[in-house]
């Protein structure tokens, strides 16, 4: 059994490396960026770290990186996502073009030429700009010497209970000659919000207040007269759960009504009074189950980043069947 280094790009909390760790049971991280402050805090306090977590990948030189195998990048996705401005390459924030990002993925795999890249992102890149932006992505790594596979997946066909598309990428160096590439099929649908409930009443603070829920309804009733679809929606537990993302609404977008908590006095300074009709937010914990993470995974830090990082983060169990199929192919490559 061949032994993998991975190097964890845009790292976020380590979702990715968790699905290809859990495949990969001979393999080292040798190496993680991420530059959020907050995200290294969680993946510090999940990961045994002998190596440190390098901060902008733009500004580290790719021989400062050690040799490894595979490459896993999840790069920015606001700049192609349908929820954002999705102005792709043009995409400028805080002073770094998240668009092109990827072009660092691409000039690190062509100093150091791993057997495989993995990148990760959302639907919306396959028709970015006319489904140029993809093309480019694509012929990238296939001038780096790799064969391109490419499909979008849902995380609701998965064993997790939300529906959540997202594209997959996965590159073989030509050495290995890999001209075929089958993504993993869907192996369970059938989990509902219900299986991911918290197994005990949750504190008053997740429930919505009155004053709030008023809101929320004229919010929803302004877009529905202008023909939008937006607003917040209360899922059924028996069904499964939007596509959870890091802004506010992705919260608002998968209320639930859970009844158990008795006692509704407020803990922190609301408007109006908690509401009796057992209106709630997902907790943290209830989202990092969404997206597949284990029960044993820290929530080490403030609600507000936890949302935001389970928003941005990926479902462990997609990765981790593709991760599987990856180092299947792999094997027999090798042999």
């Amino acid at each position: 059994m061949s032994h993998y280094k991975f190097i964890d790009l845009f790292a976020g909390i380590g979702g990715i490396r968790i699905g290809f760790e859990k495949a990969f049971k001979e393999s080292s991280t040798v190496f993680v960026s991420e530059w959020d402050e907050y995200a290294q805090k969680t993946y510090k306090a999940n990961f045994n770290l002998p190596e440190t977590i390098a901060g902008d990948i733009t500004k580290i030189k790719e021989t400062e990186i050690p040799p490894f195998d595979i490459c896993l990048a999840g790069f920015p996705c606001q700049a192609f996502s349908m929820a954002g401005q999705r102005k792709g390459f043009e995409d400028n924030y805080k002073g770094i073009c998240r668009g092109t990002l990827f072009l660092d993925v691409a000039r690190i795999c062509e100093y150091h030429k791993p057997k495989v890249i993995f990148c990760e992102n959302v639907k919306g890149l396959v028709i970015h700009d006319k489904g140029r932006t993809f093309k480019i992505i694509k012929s990238t790594f296939e001038s780096l010497g790799y064969n391109v596979f490419s499909q979008v997946l849902n995380s609701k066909d998965f064993g997790v209970p939300q529906n959540r598309e997202r594209i997959y990428i996965v590159a073989f160096h030509k050495d290995l000659n890999v001209t075929e590439f089958t993504f993993p099929e869907g192996t369970d649908s059938s989990k509902c919000i219900k299986d991911i409930m918290e197994e005990t009443p949750v504190p008053a603070k997740y429930y919505l207040s009155t004053t709030y829920i008023e809101t929320l309804k004229r919010h929803k009733a302004r877009h529905e007269a202008m023909g939008h679809g937006f607003g917040y929606e209360i899922r059924d537990v028996n069904g499964i759960a939007g596509a959870i993302v890091c802004g506010g609404m992705g919260r608002e977008r998968n209320l639930i009504v859970d009844k158990r908590q008795k006692d509704l006095t407020p803990t922190t300074h609301i408007k109006g009074t908690v509401n009796t009709d057992g209106i709630r937010k997902m907790t943290p914990r209830e989202w990092a189950r969404l997206q597949g993470f284990p029960d044993s995974y820290k929530l080490v830090l403030a609600d507000t980043h936890l949302y935001k990082q389970f928003g941005n983060s990926v479902s462990v169990p997609v990765i981790e069947a593709i991760a599987k199929k990856i180092k299947k192919t792999l094997d027999a490559a090798e042999k």
